[in-house]
């Protein structure tokens, strides 16, 4: 198996720099490695650089849902609570069952709240029939069966609750496995590669871009990728590239920062919590990876986009909104094991960014770059080909006819029943090194017929599938896989994206020590 040492990394740039690419995408991101990934299906030669790690912003600080978009329903957008469904069940069913899961939703019903049963129950009725109830029927249940599902329900007060059904997933893993499928399919990709500087052709001002340079932050060295075409799928610092294109380029995003909490969970939950705020804002509590992640913020964000983090005003917040509906004992500071936050991409304009639409904005600028920006993960497949096409029709055809077919439906690497890797996993291996049953599990839905490779690592060296921490369910093989198969050389790729240790409050200095000792 090669690894992605450094002598991997400068084999990478070396590709980078001496080949002629149709695309380079800027941003390894929801939108990147979906427009990525697309490409590489449709025979494009496309080339990706992050200058982080992939996902290693807000793509990886998202609410972890794949869903339809309950409160769209608030604005009258039937249309696209459906198409948000289609894409839902598409990645459920067809292209990620390994690493999207369903889930129940509860929406508590509270005495002088601000949303009625029958307005509830007429929403999540609407909503299921919009996903051709393949989740069940949205309906109403009584307290008491709402207290069944979620132990730590507040009852003073509850009149009922609405239920329907979504999905959920891990972010972080979906994007490494969309980044594997791009590589799959011919892509090259290269992590922790800022852009320095813009190839522009025809003149410093007016030129046409075609390219960038690039430093490798990890250890320095400068190197160059020429294109035919440049896609900037930068995120929050969208216009920050738009810039170094054209000094002169207006705005044409404006950010939201949306905080999150990761606890400790005492008991089981069989679903998770849709809590009404006020009559537009709600807050969500939501069983993942045996923890329990709150969430969200939504304000007005303009500082660095790199600096941006949970504030103590934040989890205040998020804890004081979660209340509403969950007791106290599960709401206690030291069980709090992660809090992050990311930024949404929002289209410019007036007016409260909780009101902004979540929209995609695509712009070109002045020497032909595209700027594409605003995405989520429910619909990234669908996003990822309306930008393919946007490219292919671009005035003065920058990809000629060289554009093929998007393939439909490929799914993701390791298509596979959880339920049964996890099963192969725990039988096998001999008895006397037989695999527990959790990290079975664990492996089997955050990798799918992936986890195979990692038992395989385990039968040469049976040390690697020791847990890195002994209260959390990720094995040392896991960090050796992302070292030599996932593009992670850094401890906060392997603990933050790779595995679940930062969220499970696990990367400990020895764990992140140890894991350093591995990567180098």
């Amino acid at each position: 198996m090669e690894t992605t040492t450094c002598a991997d990394r400068a084999r990478t740039r070396e590709e980078l720099a001496r080949t002629a690419y149709d695309l380079l995408v800027i941003g390894g991101g929801i939108l990147g490695t979906s427009v990525t990934w697309m490409a590489a299906q449709a025979g494009l030669r496309v080339a990706m650089v992050d200058a982080g790690d992939f996902a290693g912003a807000t793509s990886s600080a998202s609410s972890k849902l794949v869903h339809g978009g309950l409160r769209y329903l608030q604005t009258g957008n039937v249309r696209l609570v459906a198409e948000n469904h289609r894409e839902r069940r598409a990645l459920a069913a067809d292209i990620a069952p390994h690493l999207v899961k369903p889930l129940t939703f509860l929406v508590p019903i509270y005495k002088g709240g601000p949303h009625g049963a029958a307005k509830l129950g007429a929403g999540v009725f609407l909503y299921s029939a919009l996903s051709v109830f393949g989740d069940g029927m949205g309906k109403v249940i009584s307290p008491h069966q709402a207290l069944a599902k979620v132990p730590a329900l507040r009852t003073e007060g509850l009149r009922a609750a609405a239920v329907y059904g979504d999905h959920q997933m891990n972010d972080s893993r979906v994007a490494v496995m969309t980044v594997r499928a791009a590589v799959d399919a011919g892509a090259v990709v290269l992590n922790h590669a800022e852009v320095v500087g813009l190839r522009k052709t025809g003149g410093t001002v007016t030129g046409t871009i075609t390219g960038a340079d690039l430093r490798d932050r990890l250890d320095g060295t400068e190197f160059g990728v020429s294109a035919r075409l440049v896609l900037n799928a930068t995120g929050p610092w969208v216009d920050h590239l738009r810039r170094m294109e054209d000094p002169s380029a207006a705005p044409s995003i404006r950010l939201s920062k949306g905080a999150h909490l990761v606890l400790r969970r005492h008991e089981p939950w069989k679903a998770a919590l849709t809590t009404p705020v006020d009559k537009y804002r709600v807050s969500f509590a939501i069983p993942w990876e045996d923890h329990l992640l709150l969430g969200t913020t939504d304000e007005s964000y303009e500082g660095d986009p790199g600096a941006v983090a949970a504030t103590e005003a934040d989890i205040a917040q998020i804890l004081g909104e979660a209340g509403h509906a969950v007791r106290d004992e599960q709401l206690r500071r030291e069980d709090i094991t992660y809090a992050f936050a990311g930024l949404r991409v929002l289209p410019g304009g007036p007016g409260q960014v909780a009101a902004a639409k979540r929209e995609t904005v695509l712009t070109r600028g002045a020497g032909g770059m595209l700027s594409v920006a605003g995405g989520k993960w429910t619909t990234y497949r669908h996003i990822g080909k309306h930008v393919l096409d946007t490219l292919a029709h671009l005035p003065g055809r920058p990809l000629g006819d060289d554009l093929a077919d998007i393939l439909p439906a490929v799914p993701l690497p390791g298509l596979a029943s959880p339920d049964a890797v996890a099963l192969r996993l725990w039988t096998d291996l001999d008895p006397g090194t037989r695999m527990d049953p959790l990290v079975a599990r664990h492996l089997a839905t955050h990798y799918g017929s992936i986890a195979f490779d990692l038992a395989r690592l385990i039968r040469d060296d049976p040390a690697l599938g020791e847990r890195i921490h002994p209260d959390g369910p990720d094995i040392w093989a896991q960090a050796v896989f992302a070292r030599d198969h996932e593009w992670a050389a850094t401890v906060d790729d392997v603990v933050r994206r790779r595995t679940t240790l930062t969220v499970r409050g696990l990367d400990t200095p020895e764990v992140r020590a140890g894991i350093g000792r591995l990567l180098a």
